[in-house]
């Protein structure tokens, strides 16, 4: 019998003294985070949520290794994030736009190639299923709901001015971590697929009930009577969502046939 684990991730807000005083303050990302878990359970999940401030990198970190000690080939993990997105400077020159995308934790930003390398802990016949509701998530027009006081679309997207003054607050630490993610390198790794709410150069959408990508999701779901596979399951979700803002669907470690041709959230 297989297992399937999943870890919902939603941050409404980050630590400002890690941000040099911002907050990020958002609506909808710890409902986004519920309701995946809510989903995840009627679909067999054994679910583990993460809000606000439990959203650190040890946290998170820790629910993945964890998980990855636990699930099997054949089995399946299901992570799915809600909150800021960033985008850093390239030090080791393994992006061709050179720039990192990152998830904005509640402590610091995490870059793409540190989830990268959680992933590759897992035995590489674990289906791994990811769902990135952030900016800048591509390989991480006004939506109605989706504003703040004063009638304008709100995205989650760190600004670029803190995002230039935190990395260079932190300028060292990360380009080690950015040399360190380089020299280890990595295998094929699990069968991956990403949706992601946008593409790397796009910003994704708050909302006052759920983000406009998570929203989405959940209408095309539709308590579980969707049929057909993750390539189909994308295709709608992006017919929900203006132009600008287009999901992305992405995968590494070559994902089987079988997997991708499966029903979403199968276990």
């Amino acid at each position: 019998m297989t297992t399937g684990l999943s870890i919902h991730v939603g941050l409404n807000k980050v630590d400002p003294a890690k941000y040099n005083g911002w907050d990020g303050q958002l609506m909808a990302c710890e409902n986004d985070a519920r309701d995946m878990a809510e989903l995840a359970r009627t679909a067999g999940f054994q679910e583990t949520v993460l809000l606000t401030e439990q959203g650190t990198v040890d946290n998170i970190t820790g629910a993945l290794r964890k998980a990855a000690k636990k699930l099997k080939d054949g089995d399946i993990l299901l992570f799915t994030y809600s909150g800021h997105g960033g985008q850093m400077p390239d030090a080791e020159g393994d992006e061709a736009d050179e720039l990192d995308e990152t998830l904005v934790f509640y402590d610091r930003q995490f870059l793409d190639d540190e989830l990268n390398r959680e992933f590759h802990r897992f035995s590489p016949g674990v289906r791994i299923f990811t769902l990135l509701d952030c900016c800048h998530s591509g390989t991480a027009t006004e939506v109605p709901g989706s504003a703040d006081g004063n009638g304008e679309a709100r995205p989650r997207v760190m600004p670029v001015l803190r995002q230039q003054q935190v990395f260079e607050q932190n300028k060292e630490f990360y380009q080690r971590l950015q040399r360190e993610l380089r020299q280890e390198g990595n295998g094929a790794g699990p069968g991956t697929v990403l949706i992601s709410a946008c593409q790397d150069n796009q910003v994704a959408l708050d909302g006052s009930a759920n983000g406009a990508f998570t929203g989405a999701l959940l209408r095309v779901w539709a308590q579980g009577s969707f049929s057909g596979g993750y390539q189909e399951f994308h295709r709608s979700i992006k017919d929900r969502l203006p132009r600008s803002q287009v999901p992305n669907f992405h995968t590494t470690g070559s994902p089987s046939t079988e997997f991708l041709g499966q029903k979403p959230f199968t276990v």
